[in-house]
């Protein structure tokens, strides 16, 4: 698949803009500041509805608009859809799929893919769990779309029980704090249902999760391979909440949905004093991470600066090698039967080179020429590598000039 038109109106710093792109490469260079990133991110934000740079929807709209507009036209074999998504200051956004409305913005997630990998991405290695889980759960979106209802409901659930713990465990603390044992004890028969349902979400996204992990082990090795140049030996796991909190041993095999949803409900139910003292959910995938593993020892605080680089690399380029090449089996009922079809996802580089040292530069260039799009954004020319030729487009001032071959 590729991005062949570009539109925005009172995107971030653009007031209007309209591009035409090819397969292939497309590089925009221009000076740190003039929205070079601005026009990758509108596609990112397409393919995910979120930007790899803000949480909140309202900063992608331009100072003194109260809406943006992002219009794409996506080719994927030999048909061509054009996707409008309307962003809104103070109210819901809207979607149009070839001038369609759509009932819910989430029906066009799916149409693009893209694998984007920016200096933000650092984090994977460096950060907290969550920056992981989030890569985990794009990703699972981007291999099955229907997933992101999942993922959600979950989210819902998960601030009900949460809150319902809290209020649960508030009069107990008062009590503490006044030396009054008679504080009393609420009425948790609420808490019962949302345990039932919190298992129930929760376990597929574990499930999907763990068989994600599996499916994605085998291309991040290889990717750091050929990034680094055979410097280490890169791994992934899923480490879950729940083998703690039920001291599971460990096991080749995957559990499936059922069983863990088992495990779920056995694990809340031991640890609901707990929960209700704190006052939090202690188990489920927003506790889980993706642990990652150089040589054997932790990635995070024993990896250089330019390992972790090549990781965070490594983790962006498997992602793009296993949407292309497919998930799962066939026959299996987490991943939609579309992820496959002309599966291969545009691939994004906002601001990468200029990291890279010469070599792994080179490297890098050589693994993602032959990609179907490659969008790529650089301050100077000379940071994109001579390797990688194709179509250019000058940016300054918020103005966008396609300059000659």
């Amino acid at each position: 698949m590729h991005v062949s038109h570009l539109s925005l109106q009172d995107f971030r710093s653009y007031t209007q803009v309209d591009l035409e792109l090819e397969p292939g490469v497309n590089a925009f260079v221009g000076p740190n500041g003039q929205g070079k990133t601005n026009l990758v991110e509108a596609i990112g934000y397409v393919a995910t509805l979120g930007s790899h740079r803000v949480a909140n929807d309202a900063a992608l709209v331009r100072a003194g608009a109260q809406r943006a507009v992002v219009r794409t036209r996506v080719v994927r074999g030999d048909r061509a859809s054009t996707i409008d998504l309307e962003i809104n200051v103070g109210r819901a956004n809207r979607a149009r799929l070839n001038r369609s409305p759509v009932p819910r913005v989430r029906d066009v997630v799916g149409i693009l893919r893209t694998v984007l990998f920016a200096p933000e991405d650092l984090v994977l290695v460096k950060g907290d769990p969550d920056a992981r889980r989030r890569f985990l759960d794009d990703l699972m979106i981007l291999v099955s779309p229907r997933l992101a209802s999942v993922l959600a409901d979950y989210e819902r659930v998960l601030r009900q029980r949460s809150a319902l713990l809290k209020s649960a465990g508030g009069p107990r603390r008062r009590g503490r704090s006044t030396g009054d044992d008679a504080a009393g004890s609420p009425d948790l028969r609420t808490l019962d249902v949302w345990d039932a349902k919190l298992a129930v979400l929760g376990a597929e996204i574990i499930a999907v999760r763990q068989r994600l992990v599996v499916g994605l082990a085998p291309f991040v090795d290889d990717a750091y391979d050929r990034v680094s140049a055979g410097q280490g030996r890169a791994e992934i796991a899923y480490r879950s909440s729940l083998a703690s909190a039920l001291d599971l041993p460990e096991t080749d095999f995957l559990p499936t949905v059922a069983e863990i949803e088992a495990q779920l409900l056995e694990a809340v139910s031991r640890l609901r004093p707990k929960e209700i003292e704190r006052g939090v959910c202690l188990v489920g995938p927003h506790r889980d991470d993706l642990v990652l593993t150089l040589g054997g020892l932790p990635a995070k605080g024993y990896a250089s600066h330019g390992e972790s680089w090549s990781f965070a690399l490594a983790l962006r380029l498997a992602s793009y090698s296993l949407l292309t090449e497919g998930v799962g089996d066939s026959d299996d009922d987490f991943w939609v039967a579309d992820s496959r079809e002309d599966g291969e996802p545009v691939l994004v580089l906002d601001d990468v080179f200029a990291e890279l040292d010469v070599r792994r530069r080179q490297r890098l260039a050589d693994l993602v020429a032959p990609a179907r799009q490659v969008l790529i954004t650089a301050a100077v020319p000379g940071d994109v590598p001579e390797s990688l030729v194709g179509v250019r487009f000058d940016v300054h001032g918020g103005e966008v000039t396609r300059v000659a071959r």
